[in-house]
């Protein structure tokens, strides 16, 4: 039974995310402040955040980094009515995993929490079978404790970070547009969210980077997407 907590201080919208998440078979808590939701997710077991940027008090971004700090994997998704580009990008560099902007459609919505909960699903029946160790250069990824150490040194990446970095490392030399990485590593390809790819590549980008201005293992290939070098060493 995967359980979310929800924190939003509109009450009618935090309900009516709880009614859907029940009707889908998941049991959601919800928090209508930043304090309160620090102090649940201290005390409880969460598969999922979903998060809303403008709370009272803590606002969301200070929530989505103490979240952070607390946990590198449990997927965050954050909402937001904030239509300038900068506010999105600013939630993702803080942590979250995805974003959805308000008003949003309960349906995709919906298809967005089912599509973290495959990934989780994924990993779960990945973790039960036998799977190579991925090198590439100095990064080490171990695939069965889900750890990436760069040089000997181990790197702390959220679940999102780790699945973009498998994905390009198990696939050199190819190129993805950043819709294909929406659906392949997020598992949804809806239009208008490139964002959310362009900044979990910066945020890998400076944790395995030597210099992430001048990286050495995920290219961009302007005009397309990315691809991870072939020729690392």
């Amino acid at each position: 039974m995967y359980r979310l907590l929800i924190v939003e201080d509109n009450a009618d919208i935090a309900r009516l995310i709880r009614f859907h998440v029940r009707d889908l078979g998941y049991e959601a808590d919800i928090a209508d402040d930043g304090i309160a939701a620090l102090e649940m997710f201290q005390q409880n077991s969460y598969q999922l955040v979903v998060l809303d940027l403008m709370l009272p008090g803590i606002d969301g971004l200070e929530v989505c980094r103490q979240l952070r700090a607390r946990s590198s994997r449990v997927p965050i998704l954050m909402l937001t009515s904030r239509t300038a580009e900068q506010d999105r990008v600013s939630g993702l560099e803080t942590g979250a995993d995805d974003y959805i902007t308000k008003p949003f459609s309960f349906p995709e919505l919906m298809a967005r929490i089912k599509a973290q909960f495959r990934r989780i699903e994924a990993h779960e029946t990945q973790e039960g079978t036998l799977v190579q160790p991925v090198q590439a250069g100095n990064i080490f990824i171990d695939t069965m404790s889900r750890q990436v150490s760069v040089a000997g040194t181990k790197v702390a990446l959220t679940a999102r970070e780790y699945d973009l970095l498998l994905h390009f490392a198990s696939h050199p030399g190819q190129v993805f547009s950043r819709m294909q990485l929406l659906e392949q590593v997020w598992g949804y390809h809806y239009e208008g969210y490139e964002h959310t790819v362009n900044s979990h590549i910066n945020r890998l980008r400076a944790k395995i980077e030597e210099n992430p201005a001048d990286p050495h293992y995920i290219l961009t290939v302007w005009g397309v997407g990315y691809r991870f070098s072939d020729v690392v060493s």
